[in-house]
């Protein structure tokens, strides 16, 4: 068995610190039926570094890890498993839905501990309530998912163009322009082949493409 508690490298503490950043987006994301607990094993006593919706358990920043969580960081090292779910019960008696993921760091040495618990008493309507839009929640947007390059350079392609086409600010002999200067703000000409690509769906040169491109950037440098 590996030697606990553990003293922390650098970069284990950096490994630590980029999980506690994302536990917060994944906290709002999920919503506060879940809570999420973030220890580091380089203390026991006060091995709760990050906590998000700890009511569900009574537990703060600072809290002691716990006999459950020592126990699976026990099956961690027997069988090399990264993650257990199961249910438990809090300190009242309420059930909760869990997982305990193991968190390794140099050495591929176990660091730490992420654990999701689910409130399993929350009311449905706080549940559903947490799935539709809210004004602290950005409205619904549209998100694309493609197969392959080629199908992203199109969607980018067509969403830019029905835009461009539906400015009237815009001159007709600009259209193809603007194009393509809102498809470089998108990072489309970082993918292989774009400019080949988008000039076919432009039904202009590869040639013409690069002339706007460099045009643009030429006009940056003068801004600077």
């Amino acid at each position: 068995m590996a030697e606990r508690p553990v003293s922390l490298t650098l970069i284990d503490r950096q490994v630590l610190d980029s999980y506690a950043q994302f536990i917060d987006g994944l906290g709002r994301y999920l919503g506060e039926a879940y809570e999420i607990v973030l220890h580091s094993l380089q203390t026991y006593e006060h091995s709760v570094v990050n906590i998000l919706h700890g009511q569900h358990t009574g537990r703060k920043v600072g809290a002691p890890i716990t006999d459950l969580a020592l126990d699976m960081l026990e099956k961690f090292e027997e069988t090399g498993e990264d993650h257990i779910t199961y249910f438990s019960i809090n300190k009242k008696g309420e059930p909760l839905k869990s997982t305990t993921i193991a968190i390794r760091g140099e050495q591929n040495r176990i660091i730490g501990l992420l654990c999701i618990n689910f409130y399993m008493n929350t009311p449905l309507s706080d549940i559903l309530a947490s799935l539709t839009p809210s004004h602290t929640l950005s409205g619904p947007r549209q998100e694309t998912y493609v197969d392959n390059s080629d199908e992203l350079i199109v969607s980018a392609l067509e969403d830019v163009r029905r835009k461009v086409m539906a400015d009237d600010t815009i001159t007709p002999s600009n259209k193809n322009k603007s194009i393509v200067c809102k498809l470089d703000d998108y990072g489309i000409f970082n993918i292989k082949d774009a400019v080949v690509k988008v000039a076919e769906l432009l039904n202009i040169s590869k040639n013409t493409v690069y002339m706007h491109l460099r045009n643009r950037n030429k006009g940056d440098k003068k801004q600077e």
